[in-house]
C-alpha cells in the first residue's frame, strides 16, 4: 500500500563521531546521531538524505549505531532509525575540462557496502575524503558510471546557484556538455528557484524536481522537502519515485518562496545593492565584483515559456525558526504540544495553535501554511525575509 511521506535528501555533517570537521561551514553538533534524532523526533520527516557519508569516520559512527541495535539497514536500501530512514550519499565538486566552472552534485549509494566501495574509489581520485564537497579530480561522465556502477542515484545540486553549481557557471549552453543525460535521476533546485523558474529550460522537463535544505545546523532541515508517494521510505522506493515508476512520485514539493534565496537578485557583492544584470560596475560603491541572481542567469537561459504537464505543486513554506517573532521558546512549546514540525506546519489548526501560542504568531502559522506571507527579496549572499503585513 502506498502512503506520503516527507523527505530532506541533502543535509550536512559538521562534526564526525572524533569530533573532526567535516563541513567547515557547519554546526559542531551536526553529527550524525543528532542529525537522526532531530529529523525523527522533532521534525517528523521520515527520509533523510545525509550527503557526507563518503567519510570513513561517518561510516565508523553509523556501523556503532547498528552495532548497537540503535539502527539497521533495510533489504531495498537505507538505514532505519527510529521512525526515520536515512540514505547515505556523498556531495562532490566536479570541474573538468568540459566545465567552465565547479559544479556539485549529490549521489548517493544503498548501503554501507557500497559506500566504502565508492570511498575507496574515491581515495584516487580526491585529496581529502573526510571533508565535505571536496573537489573531484576526473571526468562527470566518469563519476556518473562508478555510481551507477554501485547502484546508486546522481543528482545535480541546487543548479542554479552562482556558485558551483550546473548552470549558474558550470555550463554555457546545455547539460551535455558535461554529463551524459541518461545517467541524472533528478534535478536539485536550491533556495533561490522554483518549478516554474527550472521549467523554463526545456532540457529540464524530463527530470523529476527535488527540493532540500542544504542545512548546515539542525533548525535548517526541512527547510525545503518534499512530499512523496511510496510503499515506504527505502532508497529502492526513492529511486522509483524519480522516475515515476509503477505510481511512485514526488506529490508536492515544499520551499522557501525564492525571492528569500541568497543569490536571487543581481547584487554588488561587496555593498549589496541592487544591479542591472549585465551591469560592469556598482553605481552606488564602484565595485566590479557583481553576482548575477538567480532569475536573471534564467532568463539569459530560457527557452520555453508555458506549463509543463504533469509537474507537482510548488508550495512556498519557511521554517518555523524563519517566522517573526517565533523564538526558541516559542518553538519548544510547539513541539511539546504537537509533536514534530510536520504536523505543525501542515496539520494543526488554528483552534488548536491559539490555546498553545498567542494570535499573532498561530496566525503566522496558517499564513505560512498557505503562502501568504510577504517577501522581502534577497540577493548577493544575503537571505530574503518574511512579514505578515
Amino acid at each position: 500500500m502506498m502512503n506520503s511521506f516527507f523527505a530532506d535528501m541533502h543535509i550536512h555533517i559538521g562534526r564526525d563521531i572524533f569530533d573532526k570537521p567535516v563541513k567547515i561551514t557547519a554546526s559542531k553538533n551536526l553529527t550524525i546521531t543528532n542529525i537522526l534524532i532531530e529529523a525523527s523526533r522533532n521534525k517528523g520527516i521520515k527520509l533523510i538524505g545525509v550527503i557526507d557519508c563518503q567519510s570513513p569516520n561517518v561510516q565508523l559512527e553509523l556501523k556503532q549505531l547498528l552495532e548497537k541495535g540503535l539502527a539497521y539497514e533495510l533489504e531495498d536500501g537505507g538505514i532505519r532509525f527510529e521512525e526515520v530512514t536515512l540514505l547515505l550519499g556523498s556531495e562532490i565538486e566536479v570541474y573538468d575540462e568540459n566545465c567552465k566552472g565547479p559544479i556539485h552534485v549529490l549521489c548517493y549509494l544503498p548501503n554501507i557496502k557500497e559506500m566504502e566501495q565508492f570511498s575507496e574509489w574515491l581515495v584516487t581520485k580526491m585529496k581529502n575524503i573526510t571533508l565535505s564537497s571536496q573537489r573531484y579530480y576526473g571526468s562527470a561522465k566518469e563519476l556518473q558510471y562508478k555510481v551507477k556502477e554501485l547502484s546508486g542515484i546522481f543528482i545535480p545540486a541546487h543548479v542554479f546557484t552562482p556558485y558551483k553549481s550546473l548552470y549558474g557557471k558550470g555550463v554555457r549552453h546545455s547539460l551535455e556538455e558535461v554529463f551524459d543525460p541518461d545517467l541524472i535521476d533528478g534535478i536539485e533546485l536550491g533556495l533561490s528557484s522554483d518549478t516554474s523558474m527550472a521549467d523554463q529550460i526545456k532540457e529540464l522537463h524530463s527530470y523529476t524536481f527535488v527540493t532540500n535544505s542544504d542545512a548546515h545546523s539542525l533548525a535548517k532541515i526541512g527547510r525545503e522537502y518534499q512530499e512523496i508517494l511510496m510503499e515506504e521510505p527505502s532508497f529502492k522506493e526513492f529511486n522509483y519515485a524519480l522516475q515515476l515508476v509503477k505510481g511512485r512520485r514526488v506529490v508536492q514539493n515544499f520551499g522557501m518562496n525564492p525571492k528569500l534565496g541568497k543569490y536571487h537578485n543581481t547584487v554588488c557583492d561587496k555593498c549589496l545593492s541592487a544591479v542591472k544584470p549585465n551591469s560592469i560596475k556598482c553605481e552606488n560603491c564602484g565595485s566590479k565584483k557583481i553576482v548575477k541572481g538567480v532569475a536573471d542567469r534564467i532568463d539569459e537561459l530560457g527557452n520555453f515559456k508555458g506549463k509543463v504537464e504533469g509537474r507537482p505543486p510548488y508550495l512556498y513554506q519557511v521554517p518555523l525558526e524563519y517566522l517573526p517573532k517565533l523564538g526558541p521558546k516559542t518553538y519548544t512549546k510547539l513541539l511539546e504540544s504537537f509533536g514534530t514540525e510536520m504536523n505543525i506546519i501542515h496539520h494543526v489548526p488554528y483552534e488548536k495553535l491559539v490555546d498553545v501560542v498567542p494570535e499573532n504568531i498561530a496566525k503566522s502559522i496558517i499564513l505560512m501554511r498557505e503562502g501568504k506571507l510577504l517577501i522581502q527579496a534577497g540577493g548577493g549572499g544575503k537571505y530574503g525575509s518574511v512579514s505578515e503585513t
